[in-house]
């Protein structure tokens, strides 16, 4: 077995630990859920999904070390992926909300799945942050006495179907929330607060320096 159990099951505990602390990107799949409904969500998990298989597979291929050492890669990287994710924000604070099967604003325009799969993706994957920590977080699960690209496959692996399990029970346990509420001001309100609260977290993405 190319990694012992007892260091796959520790990876997975640890995994789970850190996944359930919802982060900008989390906060991105609720809040879609609340405006839109369960099928645009879905859309925002997979490209989350996605995002996370390509950040910890360049991680663990080298861009992570890469990241490491240059400090102006590092930066360009973090304000592109803190700029996308303040216009993230700003759009789903602008963006009118739908309960099931009624458009809460007249012509209200159709949110593509698709966009939001990309938009998703690319805060995923366009996060520097990410790639260095996951650098950092499975080498304490690596057995050096065996083949490291077996087990890095494993854990990457393990890691982006967790990160999958976990957004979509985010998503449908907003999707339910919002089927109950069914109350376009407080729909309205609860995204614009993750709106805000994508904004605030590429500012904060933006402002933030790396630490040596």
């Amino acid at each position: 077995m190319p990694v012992s159990l007892e260091h796959y099951l520790a990876f997975v505990a640890a995994s789970l630990i850190l996944l359930v602390i919802p982060g900008p990107t989390i906060i991105m799949v609720i809040s879609q859920a609340l405006a839109h409904g369960r099928r645009v969500a879905l859309a925002s998990v997979a490209g989350v999904g996605l995002g996370d298989l390509i950040a910890t597979s360049l991680s663990l291929a080298g861009a992570g070390a890469l990241l490491a050492t240059s400090g102006t890669l590092f930066s360009v990287l973090k304000l592109i992926g803190a700029a996308y994710l303040i216009w993230i924000g700003f759009k789903m604070w602008r963006a009118p909300v739908m309960i099931p099967d009624v458009a809460v604003e007249a012509n209200a325009p159709a949110v593509r799945p698709m966009t939001i799969f990309r938009d998703s993706f690319l805060v995923t994957a366009l996060n520097p942050k990410g790639i260095l920590f996951f650098v950092a977080f499975v080498p304490q699960f690596i057995d050096p006495a065996r083949p490291y690209l077996p087990q890095a496959a494993i854990f990457v692996g393990t890691f982006t179907v967790l990160g999958i399990a976990n957004a979509i029970a985010f998503a449908l346990a907003a999707d339910r929330a919002r089927r109950a509420v069914r109350r376009p001001g407080v729909l309205r309100t609860a995204t614009r607060a993750g709106g805000s609260l994508l904004m605030m977290a590429g500012l904060a993405a933006a402002l933030t320096r790396r630490t040596a």
